[in-house]
């Protein structure tokens, strides 16, 4: 399965990699406007390979260090925190090392912008939805201060103020574009294989002959397209997601629904937060995941239906849908979340944060007979994809 963009020259043994390949990291080390001091060091880890033809240039776990090179804090409501980290070396699992010039080009599901140069800058207080009440209540109390007063103390004490900090913790993705070619003095070979036993593949193949390729609303609409199928228990798939860094979604009740208000209103994070219904088998999913970082407005999430077909082991097999929630969607008669209309980028994701926890037995891109390639979600909303599922086989009796 192709995970990122691929080398494009090799010679002898090494590899030279372009300038502008992106590499997929995650922070090991937490960093904060608050906190934090310039020159800082930091360190990430590769979460996803950098292919080399057949093989790998980049493998998973390879460590990258820098330091902090810019932090300034905001210092009044109308000054944006900034904050630019600045990697510069490479450590492959052999042990050798390279220096590198790169920079930051996203933050993922971060609410902040990154600039150019990698810088990434903060929010004001004015943007914070919790602020914009703030102003509507302090107007309420000037023309009714008997109720308006109230009212505004009630909601300070339950909503607060928000941050503008910027605060990443150690388990923050990232992605870092390389500035000039990266020589590399070794290839290695893939983690895990990029393709399934065939007796596998056929159970796999049988399955998606009989399966809707698409989910429903509760009403009946059409909504996202299946693009994923795990082959593992139940406690297998939420340890695998665990430790890829992803939230089992809560169920709605007054708490989560409370919580999911107070993120809304304070632009900030809730990874464990209900995800809508969609229903496949006559029924919602079984299972439901997520990743977040500091808005309910971003997130990863996917959602699991256990499949009538089992492996010749007794291992279940469930089919799920993908999509990466990039915004807020309102429109006539939809308040939602905006998805990335490329499913195939969140199906990738999936798999790469799957694969680095090692309990990955193998994965493949896998067609099916009649792929459905473009459509619309339950709300509206923009897809597009090749048709063909990523299936994701966990290591058996882990």
């Amino acid at each position: 399965m192709k995970q990122s963009s691929e080398a494009v020259q090799v010679s002898g043994q090494g590899t030279l990699l372009p300038g502008g390949t992106l590499l997929w990291l995650r922070l090991g080390t937490g960093t904060s406007t608050i906190t934090s001091h310039l020159h800082d060091p930091i360190t990430a880890r590769t979460v996803r390979r950098v292919n080399a033809g057949t093989s790998v240039a980049i493998p998973l776990g390879a460590t990258v260090r820098g330091r902090i090179d810019k932090l300034i804090p905001s210092s009044n409501p109308a000054d944006r925190a900034r904050l630019l980290l600045r990697f510069t070396s490479l450590e492959l699992p052999d042990g050798s090392v390279v220096n590198l010039s790169g920079h930051v080009s996203e933050i993922e599901n971060a609410r902040e912008s990154v600039l150019a140069d990698g810088t990434v800058r903060g929010l004001l207080q004015s943007e914070l939805p919790v602020s914009q009440l703030q102003v509507a209540l302090e107007k309420l109390g000037k023309k009714n201060p008997a109720t308006g007063g109230e009212i505004q103390k009630t909601a300070e004490k339950t909503l607060g103020k928000g941050s503008t900090a910027i605060e990443f913790p150690a388990g923050t993705d990232l992605t870092l574009a390389l500035d000039k070619p990266l020589a590399l003095p070794h290839l290695f070979s893939a983690a895990i294989p990029d393709q399934l036993d065939a007796a596998m593949l056929a159970l796999v193949d049988q399955l998606l002959s009989k399966s809707p390729t698409r989910v429903q609303s509760k009403d009946g609409k059409p909504g996202d397209p299946l693009n994923l199928v795990m082959i593992g228990s139940e406690d297998q798939i939420q340890r695998a997601f665990q430790e890829g860094g992803w939230f089992r979604a809560e169920q709605k009740s007054d708490s989560s629904i409370w919580r999911t208000m107070q993120a809304i209103a304070r632009n900030a994070g809730y990874g464990a937060a209900p995800v809508s219904q969609l229903y496949l088998y006559g029924r919602s999913e079984d299972l439901a995941f997520e990743k977040m970082l500091n808005t309910f407005t971003k997130r990863h999430h996917l959602r699991l239906w256990r499949s009538p077909t089992a492996a010749v082991d007794g291992r279940e097999i469930w089919l799920g849908a993908a999509t990466h929630d990039t915004g807020i969607d309102f429109r006539p008669g939809v308040a939602s979340h905006a998805i990335d209309p490329d499913l195939d980028a969140e199906r990738a994701k999936v798999g790469a944060d799957l694969e680095v926890t090692g309990l990955v037995h193998g994965e493949q891109l896998v067609p099916r007979r009649n792929p459905v390639t473009r459509g619309l979600t339950a709300t509206g909303a923009t897809w597009k994809t090749d048709g063909r599922l990523l299936a994701v086989e966990l290591k058996p009796g882990m």
